[in-house]
């Protein structure tokens, strides 16, 4: 094999000087350090050149056996030709180098799925370029650009998940980096620790490049379907707006009429290659599938008149069905109305392209046809099933019936219209029409179009005057139609902009608008009914005593409230998806299609830049996960702790609460952290956010933050504990749960007070049970005075005594307090094994002594007391019955005056009943 001149250029370089040395007598040493400079500069490489390399050179740790790299190049017959003294000569260079020079820092092999990871780049680095030229061109059709929207985002996808795997490998070479801790300044290295810093550096730069590569190929894929799609906007904004010689000038029906002969030759030439085909390939076969598929078509398009009224199942007798019938039947209506002509006209078209009776160029115009008919037979199946015209009480919609019949006729003459448009204009496209002519046939079709739905809105604005009272309220005119103002505000304005767009000459725009008006007509229909139908047999499916209902509430054990949240849910995710899907079709006209649609919605859930801030939906989302998934684990670990590690265990039931509380918190704070370091928040920014967030917390917050401290004192401390016997201002009760806010205390009457944390440590609380649950309770007893004191004592003691829940250290204590004027009154003083029994002794004890001390006669039994019932207000009841009593008393002789005496008595009386 032949040696390349470049390692041969060397060798008089290192002869000559090995024969100055043997004649002068003096050592050769000038050339050679220069050649071992040269060593390490060969092999000192960038990282990138020890890409390219498959030959890896090892260090060696001995300096002195290092050998000139130019030395490998000399070939086996010029080193055998050397004397000894060259040999010697060329040693000593290498003997002479000092002990401590640092190894050839060794290059790590680049391993063979790497590189074609680098391969895969390059190769989709290539095809974006060619893309990115080709999006150069300005002669480019919707067709070219799709593609190459498609190509760039098939590249742009694998790129993006190729950026995906590289993360872990290299946040697994940093780690490994990082483990080697930083360089030495003052310090060397030893050779091992130096040879795996430089592989792992290798390493880290390496995918690192590799990565940032592919980030930029992704963000050149980005680019380039943005600029698809602008491309894409502005061709189809151009084509929208362009205009035509306008309806009304005369130019255009000039032209027209200039053109129509030509036309007329095109159309019989037309017919003419039909009648060829028919004659070249009217077999009998073919003639028989011909006439069979038309008789299946007609057979389908008349049958179906009489199939869908019967399969629908709409019994007229039946004049208040359930809404879920109605429903059902609308659905058979619409299919059993739509199906059937499809596949009639689809027979037809089939038995065309496959008998090659009719020219490839017209069979468009056999699609528009046989499709114009379908369409128009959809719409009468959905008129049929929506308003149901016929038979009322089986209408979904919420019309009345003349608006029923209105929209019906309506519906069914703009398809009719459209569909013979739409037949002219591929029957124009397959003759190669002139373009006057087809501009002159579309601008027709829209005014044409425009006419009938003005029509139809006039009929509309028919309504029923009601008369007015002459001096009445205000009567408003009553519709009879059930057609809202918006909608027909709405259809009048369509009106205007497609008969004014055609007449003008923008009849590109006046189509668009009518195709885009049947076609976000029929998708909210179905929107319609599709909601509907969700409603009921999704939502009531499972909210009304349904079997599906009975049967999960047997099998999964779900209440009848779970139930009706789950159909509440359902029904409300199944609407967002329909009215999405509606979204996206009404746009789709609009040059929107699928591929923008998942590209937007791929950006904003995987990340999007806000300035300099990217927010990722999905990281968001699954922070959120996280964050609940900890807080759910949290409220186990604390159940766990609450029911069954804590109560057996001796600790009291205050401390078992702060441990379980104390958990939570703990478990809740881990979940946080989780969450935020997943989010990429670490507790250098959150330190940033709490140091904002103090102002606020200062002014705003501060109760809350001194009750949260306030809980975790309450904790710490525990000077009040759960099921302790509190009294905090007029309340008293039992401490059932103290939170991070708030302590809950439950009185004796079962009422529940809540008592901000900050009240039980800055106030004064009494608490009965704080070092332990014994407490005194006291009753006063009173005895007659002419009874023995110390007798009486003793006997209300040893009640007492007698009394299992009092203490007998120390003992009960009686107190004589007051000598009285019929009664001796005594205080009984005991001390209870707990406060919460002192309700149960006071009234064991009343019971105790009161039977004592009766049965001793300490206590005299009271006789029956009178009792004086005063009922006032009968004061007028009383002077009438005094009027009364008097007519039947023999009257006194009259005093002076006396006939003034009885009209002055008969007002009295009359007074007194009023």
């Amino acid at each position: 094999m032949t040696r390349p001149p470049a390692r041969i250029c060397p060798r008089p370089s290192l002869i000559l000087p090995v024969l100055a040395a043997l004649v002068l007598g003096a050592p050769a040493a000038a050339p050679v350090p220069a050649l071992a400079q040269a060593q390490p500069q060969a092999q000192t490489q960038s990282p990138a050149q020890s890409h390219d390399q498959s030959d890896v050179q090892a260090p060696t740790g001995r300096p002195a056996d290092t050998k000139p790299a130019d030395a490998k190049s000399v070939d086996a017959k010029s080193v055998e030709a050397k004397s000894a003294e060259a040999k010697s000569a060329e040693a000593k260079p290498a003997e002479a180098k000092p002990a401590n020079a640092k190894p050839a820092p060794a290059q790590a092999e680049v391993p063979e799925q790497f590189k074609a990871v680098r391969a895969k780049l390059e190769a989709a680095k290539a095809e974006l370029d060619a893309r990115e030229k080709q999006l150069g061109h300005t002669d480019l059709t919707v067709a070219d650009l799709t593609a190459i929207r498609d190509s760039a985002v098939t590249e742009t996808d694998e790129i993006r998940s190729l950026v995906t795997r590289l993360d872990a490998p290299l946040e697994a070479a940093r780690e490994r980096l990082t483990q080697l801790g930083p360089k030495p300044k003052d310090t060397q290295e030893s050779a091992d620790v130096a040879e795996q810093r430089v592989e792992r550096e290798a390493a880290v730069t390496r995918i690192d490049e590799t990565q940032r590569l592919a980030r930029s190929l992704v963000v050149q894929g980005d680019q380039i379907v943005d600029r698809v799609s602008n491309r894409r906007r502005e061709s189809f904004t151009r084509d929208l707006f362009q205009r035509s010689q306008p309806l009304v000038g005369p130019g255009l029906w000039t032209k027209v009429m200039g053109d129509v002969p030509r036309d007329t030759r095109a159309l019989q030439s037309a017919v003419s290659d039909i009648g060829l085909l028919f004659s070249r390939n009217g077999s009998i076969g073919n003639l028989l599938i011909l006439g069979l598929a038309f008789g299946i078509s007609i057979a389908l398009y008349f049958g179906r008149r009489n199939i869908a009224p019967r399969g629908a199942r709409r019994d007229a007798a039946k004049t208040d069905p359930s809404r879920r019938a109605m429903m059902l039947a609308a659905w058979r209506v619409i299919l059993l109305g739509t199906v059937p002509a499809v596949a009639g006209s689809y027979a037809v078209y089939y038995a065309l392209d496959a008998t090659n009776l009719l020219p490839s160029r017209l069979l468009p115009v056999a699609a528009a046809i046989l499709g114009g008919l379908a369409f128009i037979a959809f719409v009468e199946a959905l008129c049929d099933g929506l308003l149901s015209t016929e038979k009322p009480a089986w209408r979904p919609a919420p019309v009345s019936d003349a608006a029923a019949t209105r929209l019906t006729r309506l519906a069914v003459g703009i398809a009719t219209v459209i569909t013979v448009v739409k037949s002219v204009e591929a029957l124009n496209s397959g003759i190669s029409a002139a373009l006057p002519i087809s501009i002159a046939t579309r601008g027709l079709g829209a005014v044409a179009t425009a006419l009938i739905l003005a029509v139809g809105l006039h009929r509309f604005a028919d309504t029923e005057q009601e008369e007015e009272a002459c001096f009445g309220p205000y009567v408003p005119t009553k519709t009879t139609t059930g057609v809202g103002g918006p909608a027909r505000l709405l259809g009048w304005a369509a009106v205007a902009l497609i008969g004014l767009g055609a007449l003008v000459g923008y009849v590109a725009f006046a189509a668009f608008l009518i195709d885009q008006l049947i076609w976000d007509a029929s998708v909210l229909v179905l929107l319609y009914l599709l909601v509907q139908s969700v409603d009921i047999f999704v939502g009531r499916a499972l909210s009304d005593e349904t079997r599906l209902a009975t049967t999960l509430q047997a099998n999964t054990g779900l209440r009848k409230r779970s139930l009706n949240q789950i159909s509440v849910l359902a029904t409300g995710a199944t609407r967002l998806v329909l009215f999405l899907a509606a979204a996206v079709l009404v746009l789709a006209p609009w040059g929107l299609d699928s591929t923008d649609i998942v590209s937007s919605v791929r950006q904003a859930f995987f990340g999007f830049k806000v300035g300099d801030v990217t927010i990722s939906l999905s990281s968001i989302a699954l922070g959120i996960g996280i964050l609940v998934l900890g807080v759910f684990i949290t409220r186990g670990v604390q159940r766990w702790l609450e029911n069954t590690y804590l109560p057996a265990t001796d600790l009291d039931a205050g401390l078992r609460n702060s441990i379980t509380t104390v958990a939570g918190y703990c478990g809740f704070l881990i979940a946080l952290a989780l969450a935020f370091s997943y989010l990429g928040l670490s507790l250098e920014k959150l330190t940033i956010v709490a140091g904002a967030l103090s102002v606020g917390i200062g002014f705003g917050l501060q109760s809350i933050v001194n009750n949260f401290v306030s809980g975790l004192l309450l904790l710490w401390e525990r000077p009040i504990r759960v099921g302790d016997q509190v009294v905090i201002g007029d309340s008293e009760g039992i401490v059932k749960r103290i939170s991070v806010r708030s302590t809950e205390i439950q009185t004796f009457d079962r009422s529940a007070v809540i008592v901000p944390n900050s009240n039980l440590i800055s106030g004064v609380v009494k608490n009965r049970v704080r070092g332990d649950r014994t407490g005194r309770v006291s009753i006063t007893v009173s005895v007659l005075r002419n009874q023995d004191p110390v007798r009486a004592a003793e006997m209300i003691t040893a009640c007492a005594q007698n009394h299992s829940d009092i203490l007998k250290e120390p003992p009960p204590r009686v107190v004589f307090k007051k000598i009285g004027d019929p009664f001796l009154e005594f205080e009984l003083l005991v001390w209870i094994v707990d406060v919460s029994l002192g309700q149960k002794v006071v009234t064991d004890l009343n019971f105790s002594v009161f039977a004592t001390l009766s049965g001793a006669g300490f206590i005299p039994p009271l006789g029956p007391g009178s009792s004086i019932v005063t009922v006032q207000g009968l004061d007028t009841m009383q002077s009438a019955m005094g009027e009364i009593a008097s007519r039947f008393i023999q009257p006194a002789p009259a005093p002076e005056g006396g006939e003034s005496a009885r009209p002055q008595r008969d007002r009295g009386l009359r007074s007194a009943g009023a």
